[in-house]
């Protein structure tokens, strides 16, 4: 008798297993294109049998766990390689900004502003006499000095661009570690009765690989399932059920080229100095943002300041060497800047040359209306090696300029392109692995669904087996 009952039981229970595997399978098929999400799988185990004496009868099988199909070491690659995609894509981007400053095909740029004013001063040179040609002159020098202001400003967008996504980014990363501390405590209470956190664990996975694709970051977990956070070498963002914020001051120091920009802080306690983290920040799109900013970008800007200080600088100290149109000695025919820092923002053609052009110097003596030697000697000044220690000209200096900038932003976009492809192979092999097939979760349906009309069919047989049972004592 007690062997009937226990095959109802083992007849129960299989009805129950397969209604576990089913609602798995529908899990699954669910969020097949959830992001991030791990195929699970119940691992059925044999129930402990019963010793009737030398036999010993099974008693079914249960549900033993519901786990999740996953590979930590694919993880681990590609939340790093999630954060080269990161600094690859971002640094593409902001060299695409960087390019479009210095895009002489779409823009006329300062290359052709530049050649101008000194085809100017030749024409000057050719009729030395002529308030034209004086006119032409000024004009070509203003536009000129106008395009290193716009070339600066320009740069300025890119960097207040940089700054502004930082700040963004920013707001992601402190949403991100909010979400990640609400899962830890939720994944330590959850297993310590011996269950997995199967869907929170995947939902944080994905978000530490969105947060190594914004930073470089350092993670390790504990035995109770909780992960620890830090941001560059020393910040910490999250340990346990705690976390730290960052936040975006702008900087006081410096001079005209830093003012203003935005660094990064952190608090290690609420009441603690804020730590500046700017410099740790190397990889993901924060450390790509930064690297054109600081570098890129003031290195480009220190460049234009080199170039516009020595322009005003030549032209200048030929230009007071000579003699205007009223027999006076050249005055500054730039407005010299005051330092070379910020020397390309501050150019601008002097107010005595812009309110009279009678004032531009041509001759080498004075009173001499045909005298056009100063004018010669600017206009050959484009050609001059002044620049690099009097290795190359004004024109070979931009010219390296701009193609060092061609140069690196084509091996941006080439780098972008290179990581975007480890990067979705990564994703593939991740998706053999731990990706939801449709056939596959059908073909369980299936399965699941004939053991479970087995079981009924087994419970009904042990019934009758019961009828029959009673039946007999009857």
């Amino acid at each position: 008798m007690s062997r009937v009952w226990s095959t109802l039981d083992i007849g129960r229970r299989a009805m129950m297993n397969s209604q576990t595997g089913i609602q798995t399978v529908a899990h699954n098929i669910a969020n097949r294109t959830t992001e991030g999400y791990s195929r699970q799988v119940v691992d059925f185990q044999a129930n402990d049998p019963t010793g009737k004496g030398n036999l010993r009868i099974g008693n079914g099988a249960r549900a033993g766990t519901v786990g999740r199909v996953n590979n930590e070491f694919i993880e681990k690659q590609l939340e790093r390689e999630n954060n080269n995609l990161g600094y690859s894509e971002a640094r593409a981007s902001m060299m695409g900004r960087v390019e479009q400053v210095y895009n002489e095909q779409i823009n006329k740029g300062l290359n052709q502003y530049m050649g101008e004013m000194f085809n100017a001063f030749r024409e000057f040179s050719n009729n030395p006499e002529s308030s034209a040609t004086r006119s032409m002159v000024k004009e070509s020098a203003d536009f000129l000095a106008k395009d290193f202001q716009r070339m600066n400003r320009q740069l300025d967008d890119v960097n207040n661009d940089v700054d502004f996504r930082l700040a963004t980014k920013i707001e992601e990363v402190n949403q991100i570690t909010k979400e990640i501390v609400q899962l830890n405590e939720k994944i330590a209470q959850t297993e310590m009765v011996g269950v997995r956190s199967n869907d929170e664990r995947d939902r944080r996975d994905l978000l530490v690989k969105n947060l190594g694709r914004i930073m470089n970051i350092k993670y390790t977990e504990n035995k109770s399932g909780q992960l620890t956070i830090t941001a560059g070498q020393n910040a910490l963002l999250v340990s346990g059920m705690s976390r730290l914020e960052l936040f975006a001051d702008s900087s006081k120091a410096g001079g005209p080229n830093t003012q203003g920009q935005m660094e990064i802080f952190y608090k290690g306690s609420d009441n603690g100095t804020p730590i500046n983290i700017t410099k740790q920040l190397t990889g993901g799109e924060m450390g790509a943002l930064l690297d054109v900013r600081d570098n890129v970008v003031g290195g480009l800007r220190n460049n234009m300041d080199e170039l516009a200080y020595k322009l005003a600088e030549e032209v200048n100290v030929a230009h007071l060497e000579g003699y205007d149109r009223y027999g006076q000695k050249g005055t500054l025919f730039f407005s010299m800047p005051t330092s070379l820092e910020g020397a390309s923002r501050n150019l601008s053609v002097s107010k005595a040359i812009l309110e009279d052009v009678g004032r531009i110097a041509g001759a080498a003596d004075p009173n001499s209306p045909g005298d056009n030697r100063v004018a010669n000697l600017i206009s050959s000044l484009e050609y001059k090696a002044v620049m690099r220690d009097g290795t190359a000209s004004l024109n070979d200096f931009y010219g390296t300029i701009v193609g060092e900038v061609g140069t690196q932003t084509s091996r941006a976009n080439g780098s972008h392109t290179a990581q975007k492809d480890i990067t979705e192979q990564l994703k593939n092999i991740r998706e053999s692995i731990s990706g939801v097939s449709l056939d596959e979760e059908t073909t369980k349906m299936i399965e699941f669904q004939k053991n479970f009309d087995a079981s009924a069919r087994l419970i009904r047989t042990a019934d009758e087996m019961m009828d029959t049972v009673l039946n007999i004592r009857r």
